[in-house]
C-alpha cells in the first residue's frame, strides 16, 4: 500500500514538472548536430515525429512544456565557453535550460509541429531583432548639446506615436507593420492589435516592445523607412494606409503612394492586382507629432 501511494505521489509530481525541448527546425541544424555520436537520429523527419510524439505525450498526462529553437553553432559555443563535452547528452541538456532561460521559446499547447514550427522561428526572429535594435539605440549614447539619453528620449516619442497611431485607427483588428533601414541592416517589425467584443486592443506585450524599439531607433537615427496599418472589421473592406519616417516623426503617406506600394512586385517591380475589397486611402490625423517629446536636437 505504501509503495503504491509513492508511486502515485510520484506521478503527481511529474505533473508539476515544466518540461522545455530543444527543436533542430531545419535539415542544415540536423545535420550539424549528427557529427556528435550520442545524437542518435538518422534523419529529420523521423526526430520531428518522435518530438511530436514526445509533447502530445507530455500534454496528455497533463505536463507543460515550452519548445525552444536549439541552434547548433550557438551550442557548440555555450560548449567551449562552459568546458563541457558537446557530444554528451547532459550538456545539451544544460544548453536547453539555458534556453529556457534566455532564448526564444513557445508553450506547446497541441498543436502541430508544421504550425508550431514557423510559430518559433518567427519568435527567434523578433527576440533577434529586438536585441539588435536595443543594443544600436544603447549605443547612440548622450546628446552632446544636452546630455540626454537619444535612445531613452526616442523610445518615449516612438511609444507616444504607437499609442496615437492605435487611438486613431478604425474599430476591427490591426496589423502593423514598421521597417527601418541603413541601420546598418534593414529592420523589419510586426505587431498585432486585435479588439474584443468590447472595442478593448489587446497587445502582445513582447511584440509591442520590439515594434516600439525598431521604430524609435528609426526616429532616433533619421533612417529611411516606414509604418503601415491594416484594418479589418466584419462586413467593411480593409482599410491600409501609412506614414513615411520623417525626421523624428511621422509624415502621411497619400493613397498613391500606399496603393503604389502594396501594388508593385518587390523583386521585379511590375504592378499587380490589388487586393478586392481592400481600400488605398489616407491616413488619420495623429494630431500633435510635429513637436518631437523628449530631446529634439
Amino acid at each position: 500500500m505504501a509503495h503504491t501511494d509513492h508511486q502515485t505521489m510520484r506521478r503527481v509530481l511529474r505533473r508539476e514538472i515544466a518540461g522545455t525541448i530543444g527543436l533542430l527546425t531545419d535539415e542544415h541544424d540536423f545535420r550539424a548536430m549528427r557529427r556528435y555520436r550520442t545524437f542518435t537520429f538518422d534523419d529529420h523527419p523521423t526526430y520531428l515525429r518522435q518530438v511530436e510524439d514526445l509533447l502530445r505525450t507530455r500534454a496528455a498526462q497533463g505536463s507543460h512544456t515550452t519548445v525552444a529553437l536549439f541552434d547548433p553553432l550557438e551550442y557548440a559555443e555555450f560548449c567551449a565557453e562552459a568546458g563541457l563535452d558537446p557530444d554528451f547528452p547532459a550538456s545539451r541538456t544544460r544548453f536547453t535550460a539555458e534556453l529556457a532561460a534566455t532564448g526564444p521559446t513557445i508553450p506547446y499547447d497541441g498543436q502541430s509541429l508544421t504550425d508550431l514550427v514557423p510559430a518559433l522561428v518567427d519568435e527567434a526572429v523578433r527576440q533577434a531583432t529586438w536585441e539588435y535594435a536595443s543594443t544600436l539605440l544603447a549605443r547612440l549614447g548622450a546628446c552632446a548639446s544636452c546630455g540626454e539619453d537619444v535612445g531613452r528620449a526616442a523610445f518615449v516619442r516612438a511609444s507616444h506615436l504607437l499609442v496615437r497611431v492605435l487611438d486613431t485607427a478604425d474599430p476591427g483588428n490591426r496589423h502593423l507593420v514598421c521597417s527601418v533601414t541603413g541601420t546598418p541592416e534593414t529592420l523589419l517589425s510586426v505587431l498585432h492589435a486585435d479588439e474584443d467584443i468590447d472595442g478593448a486592443t489587446h497587445l502582445d506585450e513582447a511584440e509591442a516592445l520590439e515594434f516600439t524599439t525598431v521604430l524609435a531607433l528609426g526616429l532616433a537615427t533619421h533612417s529611411p523607412g516606414g509604418l503601415v496599418m491594416r484594418t479589418s472589421a466584419p462586413g467593411a473592406p480593409d482599410r491600409v494606409y501609412g506614414w513615411r519616417l520623417r525626421g523624428e516623426g511621422l509624415e502621411p503617406l497619400t493613397a498613391a503612394e500606399v496603393f503604389d506600394a502594396y501594388c508593385t512586385d518587390v523583386d521585379s517591380g511590375d504592378l499587380v492586382s490589388p487586393e478586392p475589397d481592400v481600400d488605398y486611402c489616407v491616413p488619420p490625423d495623429l494630431g500633435d507629432t510635429g513637436q518631437p517629446m523628449g530631446h529634439h536636437h
